[in-house]
C-alpha cells in the first residue's frame, strides 16, 4: 500500500475515534490533534508531504485508545504497531 493510500486510511480512522479531519493549507506547522471547546480535531497541514501527514496522523492515532480495536488494513496496523482488543 502506497503512502497516500496509507494516509487515506489513516484519516478514515482518526475520522471513526470521533475526530473531525481538517485538511488545509498552515504553512508547514499547525498539524497534530487538539481538543476544541470539548471537540476533539485533527489538523492535517497540506503544505507538507505525505510522508508527514502520515507521521502526523500515526502519532495521532497513537494516542487514542480506542484504534487498537477498529478494523484496519494490516499495513496500518503494523506502522501503529497496535494489537487488536480481544
Amino acid at each position: 500500500m502506497h503512502t497516500v493510500e496509507l494516509l487515506r486510511e489513516a484519516l478514515d480512522l482518526i475520522g471513526r475515534c470521533g475526530y473531525t479531519v481538517r485538511q488545509e493549507w498552515l504553512g508547514g506547522g499547525g498539524s497534530g490533534a487538539c481538543q476544541i471547546k470539548g471537540r476533539k480535531c485533527f489538523f492535517l497541514d497540506l503544505a507538507l508531504g505525505p510522508e508527514d501527514q502520515l507521521a502526523l496522523a500515526l502519532d495521532a492515532l497513537r494516542g487514542e485508545p480506542q484504534a487498537a480495536g477498529l478494523p484496519m488494513p494490516y499495513q496500518l496496523r503494523d506502522l501503529l504497531r497496535l494489537r487488536k482488543s480481544a
